[in-house]
């Protein structure tokens, strides 16, 4: 079953930007060595629960992050949260990284490391406990993240599909 995706404007959110990683890359060529950068980056809009990611490629770190910052506005995604936590536990995956998710009471704060912190903050999640399994590649483990919130389900969506009353869940 394909799953349809609904683009999310940009514009109409106060979006902030975190970069995740930059790496320097190096082309050999018959004249010598190319030098290039490649960002990561997270931006979200912490008061409307959207998030996404991009990563970008130029000469230059300034571009490069400027290219990224562009491809993650066309890669939101919005998240279902429970007050300032998680409604419930997920797993995500990607590659051979997985990022587990759950919810954590009020007070507890974002308990995560660098790139799922950079993509819960952005996100607009206060309290989270989370775990990365596998690989450290900070790529594999902000998709495996994104994975994760996607398959975030609210009460009310659960209940429909359920065909009942979210009361009585």
């Amino acid at each position: 079953m394909a799953i349809v995706k609904k683009m999310i404007d940009a514009g109409q959110f106060n979006l902030k930007d975190q970069v995740v990683s930059i790496n320097r890359v190096t082309k050999v060529v018959k004249g010598g060595k190319n030098m290039s950068f490649a960002a990561l980056v997270v931006v979200g809009d912490p008061a409307s629960a959207v998030v996404g990611y991009g990563s970008g490629k130029a000469k230059e770190v300034p571009q490069a992050i400027r290219k990224g910052i562009e491809a993650a506005k066309k890669n939101l995604i919005k998240v279902n949260l429970s007050q300032t936590s998680i409604p419930h536990a997920s797993l995500g995956r990607f590659g051979s990284g997985m990022v587990l998710l759950k919810p954590a009471p009020e007070g507890t704060g974002v308990i995560a490391g660098g790139a799922v912190r950079a993509v819960m903050t952005s996100a607009g999640v206060q309290n989270v406990l989370t775990k990365s399994i596998g690989t450290t590649n900070p790529h594999n483990v902000v998709k495996a993240t994104f994975d994760a919130l996607r398959k975030l389900r609210d009460r009310n969506e659960v209940a429909s599909n359920r065909g009942k009353s979210a009361q009585e869940l």
